[in-house]
C-alpha cells in the first residue's frame, strides 16, 4: 500500500512471536517497522522520528505505563497504541490518562490492529493543552468539559469517552465494534445496539438545535464526526 510507505512504526513487544506477527502484518501493509523488546531499548529508539508507537504493557524491565508517561513528559506527541493481555477498565483508563491514544487487548486480529493504526495516523484535529476542537465543538481532556458554540454540554463519563474517541479521529469512520471496544470492558455483555443508543444520546445533546450536524452516520459501517 503506497499510502503507508512513509509511515514508520515502532513495535515494543517482548514476546518474539507476537512481535514478528505484528511486524509481518505491518510490512505487508506498506509500513516501515522497527522493533524493541525491552523498555530501555524502546526509550533509546523513541527519540527517532516515528509516526506511531505500539507499546506492550508488560515488559521485562518496566511496564508500558511508565514508558508512556516518560514519552509524554519528554513532550513527544507520537500516537501510542497500548497493547496488553489485561482487559480491565481501570487499566484502560490509566493508560489513556497517562497519554496513550488507544488500547487493544490480546488476542487480536491483524485486521483490527491495522484499522486502529489507520485511525490513529489519520487523526486530524488540533490538540493543544488537552483541548480537542471539531468545528465549534470543543472537548477538554483535562477538565472533562465539553462546549458547543460556547455553551457547555453535560455528558456522562461514557458519553464523554465515546465523543473523545470520535473527535480524536475526526473524519475517520469508526465501526460500532471499535467504539464498543474503546468504551467498554471486553467482558461487557450489554444489548447489541448499545453504541447506537449512546450515539443517539450524544446527538440529542450536541446536534439538536444546530443546522450543522457534527456526528454523522456512515450506513452499514459506523460513525464519524466532522466539523
Amino acid at each position: 500500500m503506497v499510502e503507508n510507505r512513509y509511515s514508520k512504526v515502532l513495535v515494543v513487544e517482548d514476546e518474539r512471536k507476537i512481535s514478528n506477527f505484528i511486524k509481518r502484518g505491518l510490512l505487508d501493509s506498506g509500513y516501515s517497522v522497527d522493533t524493541a523488546f525491552t523498555g530501555e531499548e524502546a526509550l533509546d529508539k523513541i527519540h527517532d522520528e516515528y509516526n506511531l508507537i505500539i507499546l506492550d504493557l508488560m515488559l521485562p524491565d518496566m511496564d508500558g505505563f511508565d514508558i508512556c508517561a516518560k514519552i509524554r513528559r519528554s513532550k513527544i506527541q507520537t500516537p501510542v497504541l497500548m497493547l496488553t493481555a489485561r482487559n480491565s477498565t481501570e487499566d484502560k483508563i490509566k493508560g489513556l490518562d497517562i497519554g496513550a491514544d488507544d488500547y487493544l487487548t490480546k488476542p487480536f486480529a491483524i485486521g483490527e490492529l491495522l484499522s486502529r493504526i489507520k485511525a490513529l495516523l489519520r487523526r486530524s484535529p488540533s490538540i493543544i493543552d488537552g483541548i480537542i476542537s471539531v468545528g465549534d465543538l470543543t472537548l477538554n481532556t483535562k477538565t472533562y468539559e465539553v462546549f458547543r458554540n460556547g455553551v457547555q454540554i453535560e455528558l456522562s463519563q461514557k458519553e464523554f469517552s465515546i465523543l473523545e474517541y470520535l473527535m480524536v479521529n475526526e473524519g475517520v469512520v469508526l465501526t460500532r465494534t471499535m467504539i464498543e471496544d474503546h468504551a467498554w470492558d471486553y467482558e461487557f455483555e450489554g444489548f447489541s445496539n448499545v453504541v447506537d443508543v449512546y450515539i443517539r444520546m450524544l446527538r440529542k445533546k450536541i446536534d439538536d438545535g444546530y443546522k450543522e450536524k457534527i456526528i454523522k452516520t456512515v450506513r452499514g459501517v459506523g460513525y464519524k464526526v466532522k466539523g
